[in-house]
């Protein structure tokens, strides 16, 4: 047994490796951080297999697959990702374009890539990291909450494809709230509220993942946030979400 999993350096996907690693998969780790990478290859028992790589760079999700489409890829975990914050008009276009190739062009290419292997041994999990943000606009964290709206449908909607297809394939959202990991360092915000533990957050993704749920929302606050999104007007969420981003700036 073996999975993938990108972003896993830190936060999320390194818990989610650690974890499955005891559930004895073994791995194929994925980040542009070496150093970390290496050192979940000494912690953990199952077989590591490292790969530096920036996701952000369109050639680089090609490349990965190419190397491992005939390997037995059951799981695949896509959890690289980034936030940028501040006005949309205030933000820097590059790393608006950085954020969309990562969150949104690499998870793409990877999950069609894998899916298409999955689905010719009509075996296989996909998960991918979405966030409570996959349910409302994000003032302040624009192009971040529209690249995890994204990431939601898209999951869904394949996962309609794939039940009417009869296929046995599993896809996937998870969709955490504030949890500790690097994120905010990286978007400059930190948060107002206490964060869920990772190690929680991606147990509790991945025994869910197993059970075939398909939007996976750790945490009691975080369901009831997803309900009160869907029943409020629309202009109150977003208000709700730009106070509560106004106040997270470092």
């Amino acid at each position: 047994m073996k999975a993938l999993v990108t972003g896993a350096s830190s936060g999320i996907g390194r818990e989610i490796a650690l974890y499955l690693s005891e559930l004895g998969y073994d791995l194929v780790l994925v980040s542009r951080n070496e150093r970390k990478l290496r050192d979940i290859q000494r912690e953990v028992k199952t077989r590591v297999e490292i790969e530096r790589m920036d996701l952000t760079d369109r050639a680089n999700p090609w490349i990965l697959h190419e190397k491992y489409k005939n390997e037995p890829i059951e799981i695949l975990v896509n959890c690289a990702g980034m936030g940028v914050f501040g006005p949309f008009t205030n933000t820097e276009l590059e790393k608006d374009l950085e954020l969309i190739d990562l969150n949104i062009t690499a998870l793409t290419i990877l999950t069609k890539l894998f899916l298409k292997d999955m689905k010719k041994r009509n075996l296989g999990y996909i998960m991918n990291v979405s966030s409570i943000a996959g349910f409302i606009d994000g003032p302040l964290m624009a192009e971040y909450y529209a690249s995890k709206n994204y990431v939601l449908s898209l999951t869904r909607a394949i996962n309609t494809e794939l039940k009417k297809e009869g296929s046995e394939v599993v896809v996937c959202a998870v969709c955490p709230g504030p949890t500790t990991t690097n994120f905010n360092n990286a978007a400059g915000v930190e948060f107002k509220v206490k964060p869920y533990d990772s190690d929680f957050v991606a147990e509790y993704a991945v025994n869910k993942m197993f059970e075939e749920k398909l939007v996976i929302i750790p945490g009691t606050r975080m369901k009831i946030m997803a309900v009160l999104a869907k029943f409020m007007p629309g202009e109150v969420v977003r208000n709700i979400a730009y106070s509560i981003q106004r106040k997270k700036r470092k």
